[in-house]
């Protein structure tokens, strides 16, 4: 397992190191050692699996206020996504950043995304599912969310949604 630091302090892509024989292919998704040894504090509490069925489905930007601020993990199990994680920390040098990474299922990688950065994707291929490795429990009254093209974060996209919750289109302007 490889930890490639992003733009984004905290913010890693986790790159899988498939081990292949004739029985086909083995790969770690995730180690404690690793991760703390590459400064990431993370304990999975729970995994849910996204299934995504239309080309440019887009859900997100969601993240969880304190207390309940949530670590993520995410690996795309089939088809292709990209990945997004914005810097909320105010104290952070990379506040209001973003960063894309195509996720896809043959490269096995991931996104690890730590507290106070919003999450969100685009699905690059229909029929996409993704894993979430999340180290706290789902807070309704905690989650938040930002809107896909909210002029203040920039993010450039590889396609308009095709697919979005009213939701997640209808969140307010943070800038």
């Amino acid at each position: 397992m490889i930890l490639r630091p992003t733009g984004i302090a905290g913010v890693a892509e986790v790159l899988g190191e498939p081990v292949t024989d004739t029985r086909g292919r083995f790969v770690r998704s995730w180690c404690a050692e690793e991760f703390g040894a590459a400064g990431l504090d993370f304990r999975p509490y729970q995994i849910s699996i996204s299934e995504n069925r239309a080309r440019h489905t887009l859900r997100g930007l969601h993240f969880q206020v304190a207390p309940a601020e949530e670590r993520k993990l995410i690996r795309c199990l089939r088809g292709a996504v990209f990945d997004v994680a914005v810097d909320l920390r105010p104290d952070s040098p990379t506040y209001r950043r973003w960063v894309g990474v195509e996720l896809t299922a043959e490269r096995h990688n991931a996104l690890f995304i730590p507290h106070g950065c919003a999450h969100g994707f685009l699905s690059l291929t229909g029929d996409a599912w993704l894993e979430y490795m999340i180290d706290a429990p789902y807070v309704p009254d905690a989650a938040r969310g930002l809107r896909w093209n909210d002029p203040a974060f920039g993010i450039t996209w590889p396609a308009a949604p095709a697919v979005i919750s009213d939701r997640d289109r209808d969140w307010p302007d943070h800038g």
